[in-house]
């Protein structure tokens, strides 16, 4: 039986999943592709109309002009006075650079940078856009599948911006084997922890961290806290453990399994052991996962009603209700403490930090395919000094020093002041190398020291680079996904009794079989295959 979980419960759980996006008419006809949620900050909906973009100007004597579009995340919309006066400075400073490279920025308003920016590619408008691979409508799978990105592959060997960050950085971005992409260097690993309210550990006698990531495996590191939510439950803590709702296999496993991809999380993956597509679903460590989190439900370590309804507080992590909840690693864990209230946290490893093929292209550029090569190379050149050039870097993201920003008495970048910020303002995130940019005045000093750890602490998968395009099994892969929240979230949660569980995979995999899920896996794996021989 389900722990407590009626089916009335369940049925409020699901979720119909309808958003996709479709790419217009750039190199061919756009397939619908889902629209994912953002992995990186949520930005405000802009509602001034966006600048008309500038004609494309062209080339004349030793330069090479580029037209650039990119979103707005901060303001609503950047001051068109301001922005000119960046755009000059960026221009006078490749000219000194000895650059041949020249810009016009188009900055349109998030809300509407998807379809303008759709319509400038279709036009031949822009050489140079911001993407992303959680955009659904021009996002990397959107432009790769209308072959709208140029293929950089031969002209970045060798150069500023190819050495700007490390070599499986491109490898995780790559599609086909091609550099099409050109990511920001930031976080670029994925990684989990268990981070825990240390004043909540205080009461029941503090938390041993080494004993549990000395674990052999992730059940077993899983399996040490439970003598610590016990104690946790025991001392009246409401919450011993939060997962907020979320179906964990897919994250927790990174160790064992590539999710490549995320959209059908723990459905389909390649074992890292035997570098091929395996239908997870069915593995010993599907189970034993699901057993644990039914063993945990049945002790009274997770309230099941609300995790399994979705209805946790909001606002639980800056209470003091919780012990243990999960984390996505950053550079910076210490982060998490500022969002929970800046109540002190500690982190317990769980699993390694892998570099994937959706780990690094959460911000990056792409070249217009549409692109001369002698185009192709200065957009290489500019994106270069963009991520390696302190000068072009601050401006390209903070502004004009003394209207948008000042530098406070640390050397930092400082946009607190009256009027700091509101002509013009983006983030380091969707702007330039985490290397390249001035530090905030609220970060901490070896910032680029932790970033360069954290990324050069990650292994990079079998599968870097590999790109399952569904667009076959479109109506198969579908059915699958709309199984996610029925089986795969209540199963993860903690929704059956341990007895219970294989009874209950065995319905979900016959679920999954009568949607079409063999079509899925049999069509994944002939890619991977085929992607491997040329690997």
């Amino acid at each position: 039986m389900k722990n407590s979980i009626t089916k009335k419960l369940l049925a409020a759980g699901l979720t119909a999943i309808v958003a996709a996006g479709l790419l217009a008419g750039c190199a061919g006809t756009g397939a619908a592709t889902p629209a994912a949620p953002a992995a990186e900050p949520a930005a405000a909906e802009a509602e001034a109309p966006a600048e008309e973009a500038a004609p494309e100007a062209e080339a004349s004597g030793d330069t090479i002009n580029l037209n650039l579009y990119r979103a707005v995340y901060n303001v609503q919309a950047t001051d068109e006075a301001e922005g000119k006066a960046v755009n000059d400075a960026i221009n006078a400073r490749l000219a000194e650079l000895g650059s041949k490279a020249r810009v016009t920025i188009n900055e349109l308003p998030n809300a509407e940078y998807g379809d303008k920016s759709n319509l400038a590619l279709a036009s031949g408008e822009v050489d140079i856009l911001w993407t992303a691979n959680w955009w659904g409508t021009i996002g990397t799978n959107d432009l790769y599948k209308n072959n709208a990105a140029y293929d950089l592959s031969d002209l970045l060997p060798g150069t500023r911006l190819w050495d700007s960050m490390p070599e499986w950085y491109w490898e995780a971005a790559r599609y086909d084997g091609k550099d099409l992409f050109v990511p920001i260097y930031k976080e670029g690993a994925e990684g989990y922890s268990m981070k825990f309210l240390q004043s909540n550990a205080d009461k029941i006698g503090g938390v041993d961290i080494a004993s549990i990531e000395a674990q052999p495996d992730i059940i077993s590191k899983l399996a040490a806290l439970e003598p610590y939510m016990a104690a946790a439950r025991d001392a009246g803590i409401k919450y011993p453990y939060s997962g907020a709702g979320t179906a964990m296999f897919y994250r927790y496993f990174l160790d064992s399994y590539d999710f490549i991809d995320q959209t059908l999380q723990s459905q389909l993956a390649v074992s890292l052991e035997k570098d091929e597509v395996i239908n997870p679903i069915i593995t010993p460590e599907y189970a034993d996962f699901c057993k644990l989190m039914g063993r945990w439900g049945q002790e009274g370590y997770i309230a099941l009603e609300e995790e399994i309804g979705k209805t946790l507080p909001a606002t639980l992590s800056q209470t003091q209700d919780w012990l243990f909840g999960w984390w996505t690693s950053i550079p910076n864990d210490k982060e998490s403490e500022g969002r929970d209230g800046n109540q002190a946290e500690d982190f317990i490893k769980l699993t390694k930090n892998w570099g994937s093929s959706h780990t690094t292209l959460g911000s990056c550029f792409a070249v217009s395919a549409n692109c001369s090569a002698e185009k192709a190379e200065a957009a290489v050149d500019f994106l270069g000094y963009l991520f390696t050039d302190n000068a072009i870097a601050n401006l390209y993201t903070y502004g004009i020093e003394g209207t948008d920003y000042v530098i406070d008495e640390n050397g930092k970048v400082d946009r607190t002041g009256e009027g700091m910020g509101s002509l013009y303002n983006h983030s380091p995130w969707e702007s330039t190398s985490v290397k390249a940019v001035t530090l905030l005045s609220d970060e901490p000093d070896d910032k680029i020291a932790m970033y360069d750890t954290f990324n050069g602490s990650a292994t990079g998968t079998v599968s870097n680079g590999f790109r399952f395009d569904h667009s076959a099994v479109e109506a198969q892969y579908t059915a699958c996904l709309n199984l996610l929240e029925e089986y795969g979230r209540t199963l993860e949660c903690g929704a059956y009794a341990p007895d219970d569980v294989d009874s209950a995979i065995a319905d979900y995999q016959a679920a999954l079989d009568a949607a079409g899920y063999q079509d899925v896996l049999a069509a994944c794996q002939e890619q991977y295959e085929a992607w491997k021989a040329t690997r």
